[in-house]
């Protein structure tokens, strides 16, 4: 068990104006990950402060810096400075591997649902 840097972009979401995707927005998260591909919330608990996330946009109001978070059962995106919006929650993350070509859902700040593409895995 690692942590992995693992990077999103934008994958095909034609409901929301990316029919195509699109690889300028996304997510640069370092993740606590076991052998498989999947969250480890122990591995989680002994680096919180290392498990950070970086969302990149071409539109600076968009860039953001802050920390994967866990509450409850869920994981999520959480920002300490108002103007880079509330905590974003990610589909069912705790479900799913972080490996390439994976696909993950976003609940974006605006209230959109998107979906993002795992594009780069490697350990830190």
């Amino acid at each position: 068990m690692t942590l992995t840097r693992v990077v999103m972009r934008l994958g095909r979401n034609p409901k929301a104006g990316f029919p195509d995707g699109d690889e300028a927005h996304g997510y640069v998260v370092i993740a606590p990950l076991d052998k498989d591909g999947k969250l480890d919330i122990e591995l989680w608990r002994a680096n919180k402060a290392a498990c950070t996330v970086d969302r990149f946009s071409p539109h600076p109001d968009e860039i953001a810096d802050g920390w994967l978070s866990h509450r409850g059962s869920h994981w999520f995106f959480r920002y300490d400075e108002d103007d880079e919006g509330p905590d974003e929650p990610v589909y069912r993350l705790g479900d799913h591997t972080m490996r390439i070509g994976d696909y993950l859902t976003i609940h974006e700040a605006d209230g959109d649902d998107l979906t993002y593409r795992v594009t780069e895995a490697v350990a830190v």
